[in-house]
């Protein structure tokens, strides 16, 4: 009896294996998904402080350091970053020189600041930009000559472009580094001790500067 048994299920399946290997055969397969890099978050209002340093263009021009505080707000559109920034530094970007031994002349930006625009691309937690717009400095001019000083200040209008790249290092964190080229009008100086005052040129500075942002 357990002869016939055992051989009666081999024969069930012998017959049974054709169909589960067609069973297998026709079994769907699945693939995983592709995985899809996250875009970091940057919109948004944020504040930060920054500093660096600035030098005029040409050997002789005023140079020196800065420092201040930022702020601004971002719009997001994918991984396409816009948005506003505006930043105020006081420094000491300046240069003297003598004129013939008798005249002590020396310019100084006493502070400094921006109002631009900025666009870019996102990569996750990292931001390319570019950025222009307004930039304004309040020089001081002095001269001293037989013991007598006079000095005028004045606030100097311009633009300002420039490139830089920002890294959210932690949440609501980042820093950044930044190149602006600042171009400023030239103003009239000591109107109320020279008459028709002196034109003091055009200034050209470039800077270089890293700051540190928290977003809300």
């Amino acid at each position: 009896m357990k002869t016939i048994l055992l051989s009666a299920m081999a024969f069930a399946a012998l017959g049974l294996a054709p169909a589960v290997a067609a069973d297998l055969a026709a079994a769907p397969t699945y693939t995983k998904a592709p995985m899809v890099a996250p875009v970091g978050n940057w919109a948004g209002f944020y504040i930060g402080a920054m500093g660096g340093y600035g030098s005029e263009s040409g050997s002789n021009g005023i140079s020196g350091g800065f420092g201040g505080g930022t702020v601004g707000y971002n719009w997001q559109m994918n991984n396409v970053v816009f948005g506003l920034e505006a930043d105020a530094a006081g420094g000491s970007i300046s240069q003297s020189a003598s004129i013939g031994g008798i005249v002590a002349a020396s310019a100084k930006v006493d502070a400094m600041g921006t109002a631009r625009g900025r666009i870019g691309v996102a990569f996750d937690q990292v931001l390319l930009y570019g950025t222009g717009g307004y930039a304004w400095a309040d020089t001081r001019l002095s001269a001293t000559a037989l013991g007598a000083t006079i000095t005028d200040s004045k606030v100097m209008n311009g633009w300002a472009a420039g490139f830089g790249a920002e890294w959210m290092f932690a949440p609501h964190w980042s820093v950044k580094a930044e190149y602006l080229y600042r171009s400023f009008a030239s103003q009239t100086f000591f109107t109320n001790n020279i008459p028709g005052g002196v034109a003091s040129g055009s200034l050209n500075v470039n800077s270089a500067q890293v700051g540190v942002n928290y977003h809300f």
